[in-house]
């Protein structure tokens, strides 16, 4: 099976109450874990790019890394651009055979925004590409992703019909209080549990219902939407790393949002903690160690457990790949 775009995924995801995950790739094994897992629950699978992961792997070996995948599982797998910053870049990525980009002008003025994605969406329809979209804009630092508190902002749903019927956009990710990297929040915004653990503040489901009275069936993309497993985040705190106060968004307001229309989920930073809090341990484990494949072997089946947990437990997407 060649790669797929997202639109009979999301079809099917909207009518069936789930979502996709769409998981960030950079090296062999993280590809390999995601996919493994995927294969085992027969889940449909969205396997995307960042500029900065294209950059550090280089786009012709990611681009067979995935092909590898394709060809290994026969699994329908989606590959994306997230967080395309121009044109030229999205392009790039189409002409490469990528299935699926986001083209992210959330930061610029509401009409610039629109006439970059429109443009965008001309040249990936013509490509048989689809084109996913943001309107409101995330707070957090992942990758070239850098956003403060102060210049966040939540979707304003109001405008959102206006924004997909001028750009022809096949997706939109909005923003109703998730965050990007593994400090979504700031502990003045959070309250603690009896453990001393940062509680965030619920998402905004009201701006979520009431995007979804505008957009009937339309598919909605929920980025910077990782959990951040506290058990990953003890696991590299006790073994030399140092990460206090990290957090992220509660499983159970994810799998709220699956079931609403929200048809894909970001997670980036739940995969980069558990291969780093697993090899972090190892290391600590066996000093003596020093062959890749030794604590690389670990790392990929702490991915491959943590993808499953998402697809059966928060996605809900097992058994829907064909």
């Amino acid at each position: 099976m060649p790669l797929v775009t997202s639109k009979e995924m999301f079809e099917k995801a909207y009518k069936g109450g789930y979502a996709i995950g769409a998981f960030n790739v950079n090296n062999m094994e993280i590809i390999q874990g995601i996919t493994g897992a995927a294969s085992k629950l027969n889940a449909p699978v969205i396997l995307q790019v960042s500029k900065g992961a294209r950059a550090y792997a280089n786009r012709t070996y990611l681009m067979k890394l995935v092909e590898a995948a394709v060809i290994e599982t026969g699994l329908p797998i989606c590959l994306h651009l997230d967080h395309g910053d121009s044109f030229e870049l999205c392009k790039s990525c189409i002409d490469d055979g990528f299935t699926s980009v986001m083209i992210d002008a959330s930061s610029k003025p509401f009409a610039e925004n629109i006439a970059l994605t429109r443009q965008v969406v001309e040249y990936a329809h013509d490509h048989g590409v689809v084109v996913e979209a943001e309107l409101g804009t995330l707070a957090g630092i992942e990758d070239e992703v850098n956003v403060s508190a102060e210049d966040s902002s939540y979707t304003r749903p109001e405008e959102v019909q206006e924004f997909v019927d001028k750009t022809g956009c096949d997706s939109l990710a909005i923003a109703i209080g998730t965050s990007h990297g593994a400090y979504k929040f700031t502990a003045d915004q959070c309250t603690r549990n009896e453990k001393g653990i940062l509680v965030p503040p619920p998402l905004r489901f009201d701006i979520l219902d009431e995007v979804v009275k505008r957009l009937p069936g339309f598919p909605i993309v929920l980025h910077g939407s990782s959990s951040v497993p506290q058990d990953f985040v003890r696991m590299v705190n006790e073994n030399g790393g140092r990460m206090p106060d990290a957090v992220g968004i509660p499983e159970e307001q994810l799998r709220k949002a699956a079931r609403s229309a929200v048809c894909k989920i970001n997670i980036d930073s739940d995969l980069r903690l558990a291969m780093t809090g697993t090899i972090r341990k190892f290391m600590v484990d066996h000093p003596d160690k020093f062959d890749p494949r030794e604590y690389l072997k670990p790392a990929r089946a702490a991915i491959k457990e943590l993808v499953s947990h998402k697809i059966v437990d928060v996605l809900g997407c097992d058994g829907k790949a064909f």
